[in-house]
């Protein structure tokens, strides 16, 4: 799959540097063009609407995080591309793709690529195909309570909230709480299609009843919840569906 994309960064260097790489190494991008600041960024990105953009975090004028933040109805992919490693955390809550350290590893770059080839061909095929959850497992699981204990059919959780060391179990008309983690629950449902898709999220990939594109994606869930989507997760939840 081809993939569009544009390098955002101020240094001429590292742009050629990048670029060179790209024409290397990555064979299926095909850089659009490349901007030296955060406003000749976000009129490149207007007028390409890429699927990949290779981010600076700090430049003249503002940061990655501001250019973001301008783009309403994201639907490219982003790589930070940067020489301080304090900024991970935060590149990842701005639903960035990948993270790259300069200065930049070729080994790095390509996965970073192929990570981001791999969710975008997905989304081509869920676009143009239908597709189905590959497997739908039944079962039950037991969640305590004061008195004993209660048996849930998997089947009818739509989604699983994390708060702190405590999860919410939400179904049709209710919520359980249980004292265990969200990491806990995942594992527990491991054997069901349940898929990660946020720090804070697990969901039933038999809920889902549609995909949205967008600053990390979103999905919309059978009971009315739209989720979001973190860009690291996203591939996860595209597995699910052949």
């Amino acid at each position: 799959m081809n993939i569009k994309a544009i390098i955002v960064e101020d240094e001429a260097i590292s742009r050629d540097i990048l670029r060179n790489y790209i024409k290397k190494y990555c064979p299926n991008v095909t850089v659009l063009g490349e901007a030296g600041d955060i406003e000749e960024g976000y009129n490149l990105i207007k007028e390409y609407n890429p699927d990949l953009v290779f981010l600076d975090v700090e430049m003249p004028y503002g940061n990655a995080f501001d250019l973001l933040e301008r783009i309403e109805d994201r639907t490219f992919e982003a790589i930070f591309v940067t020489a301080y490693d304090h900024y991970a955390i935060e590149a990842l809550n701005n639903q960035a793709s990948y993270y790259l350290l300069k200065p930049i590893s070729i080994d790095d770059l390509i996965v970073a690529v192929n990570h981001v080839t791999q969710i975008k061909e997905k989304e081509t095929e869920l676009e143009n195909t239908i597709l189905t959850p590959k497997e739908i497992k039944t079962g039950k699981i037991t969640i305590p309570t004061q008195d004993g204990f209660e048996v849930i059919d998997v089947n009818d959780i739509f989604y699983c909230k994390a708060d702190d060391n405590y999860t919410e179990i939400y179904l049709e008309n209710t919520k359980k709480v249980v004292s265990k983690t969200l990491k806990f629950i995942e594992e527990t449902l491991k054997e069901y299609s349940f898929a990660r898709i946020h720090k804070s999220y697990l969901v039933n990939v038999n809920a889902v009843l549609k995909y949205k594109k967008g600053k990390g994606g979103s999905v919309v869930l059978s009971n009315g919840k739209e989720l979001s989507i973190s860009s690291t997760k996203k591939a996860n939840l595209l597995s699910y569906f052949k």
